[in-house]
């Protein structure tokens, strides 16, 4: 089980970091163009703080544990990354996206997985 969620973690940091980061660099426009519809419902400071989010979680969720520092904040980033899509699902339900929702779904099912994991089925000791 330490190894799947090592897995699942380390693969849900390198999705957030690339998400996050394209975000942060790309301006609102070039991300509405390329298929990311509902960037035209938000601010441009709004979507900046998004990806911002998004690559603290990568961070929390692997740096944490292998520093040895505060692992706890591992689950707690799962948790975090599983809220803002939540927040996705909503936006895309209210956008009438449905197709859309796919991916945060399954985003937010590996958040879980990480968080509960790590809270109670193989939580880190030290």
């Amino acid at each position: 089980m330490n190894i799947a969620l090592w897995v699942v973690a380390g693969l849900l940091a390198a999705v957030c970091l690339a998400s996050g980061a394209r975000k942060l660099i790309q301006p609102a426009e070039k991300l509405a163009a390329s298929g990311y519809g509902w960037i035209e419902d938000f601010s441009g400071n709004t979507v900046k703080a998004i990806g911002t989010l998004e690559i603290l979680g990568a961070v929390g969720l692997i740096l944490p544990a292998v520093l040895g520092i505060a692992p706890v904040l591992v689950p707690l980033a799962a948790v975090g990354l599983a809220l803002l899509m939540v927040g996705a699902i909503i936006t895309h339900l209210r956008r009438h996206e449905s197709q859309a929702i796919v991916l945060p779904m399954i985003l937010l099912a590996l958040y879980v997985f990480v968080a509960s994991g790590r809270f109670g089925l193989e939580p880190f000791t030290g």
